[in-house]
């Protein structure tokens, strides 16, 4: 059995760990732990949610595996690569890859410098293309779950989704990332988007998911291997 603690980026990662991964994790012996990333403590209330520095996401990981240092217990994270330009001066890696037009390529390069960085020998980094939302242009008509009367614009974002090659690829602009595509067109999303983005990503369902998002994908594979090496003891 394997124990994993996850931490993520906020209530919406949070809700989509719980309620979609955790389930299907379970099943292969992995099981989930996951929390949003600490921002600040006062007194006894510790406050979580958001990428504030990458100082606070680094002590709350080096926290989390100074508490649970069995070797059963593996960590991982859920972290938005769009959020990580807001962190280009602080992030592990974020200047080697300012010239790397592949967001594969430069995403790789990024985890691998985290990985680095935090130095622990079961640490599985993750970080989202680009966003949390590119899961759920996987299949946006999904949308219409909880946006039946947006049949239009979903219709738009169905054909944005359609020209790529994958949601992956929808690039981190400030305008054009994945959230704020779908927000252009679904205005309400903004407010709704921790309840309704989990529940349209379980609509969609996770063989969707990650056949529609390679890297994805990846990080879901790696995290159930880990359940197939603990049967065999490693």
């Amino acid at each position: 059995m394997i124990r994993l603690n996850l931490v993520v980026e906020g209530q919406t990662e949070e809700a989509f760990v719980s309620e979609i991964l955790a389930i299907p994790l379970a099943d292969v012996d992995v099981f989930v732990s996951v929390r949003c990333v600490e921002t600040s403590r006062r007194q006894t209330k510790i406050y979580r949610g958001g990428i504030l520095s990458y100082e606070k996401l680094k002590g709350d990981l080096s926290r989390w595996m100074r508490q649970d240092r069995h070797p059963e217990c593996w960590f991982t994270t859920m972290i938005d690569l769009y959020g990580i330009n807001r962190l280009r001066d602080e992030f592990p890696g974020f200047s080697g890859v300012r010239q790397e037009h592949d967001p594969r390529r430069r995403v790789a390069a990024l985890e691998q410098a985290f990985a680095a960085d935090i130095n622990h020998p079961r640490f599985i980094p993750y970080l989202q293309l680009h966003e949390f939302e590119a899961l759920i242009l996987s299949d946006p008509q999904k949308l219409d779950w909880e946006f039946i009367d947006r049949g239009r614009e979903i219709a738009r974002l169905v054909e944005l989704a359609s020209a790529v090659e994958s949601p992956e690829l929808i690039n981190d602009g400030e305008d054009t990332s994945p959230s704020h595509q779908i927000i252009r067109f679904i205005p309400e999303y903004q407010g709704r988007k921790s309840s309704a983005g989990p529940l349209i990503a379980g609509k969609i369902g996770l063989p969707t998911l990650r056949r529609k998002c390679p890297h994805f994908a990846e990080w879901v594979n790696r995290l159930e291997t880990l359940g197939q090496q603990a049967k065999r003891g490693f």
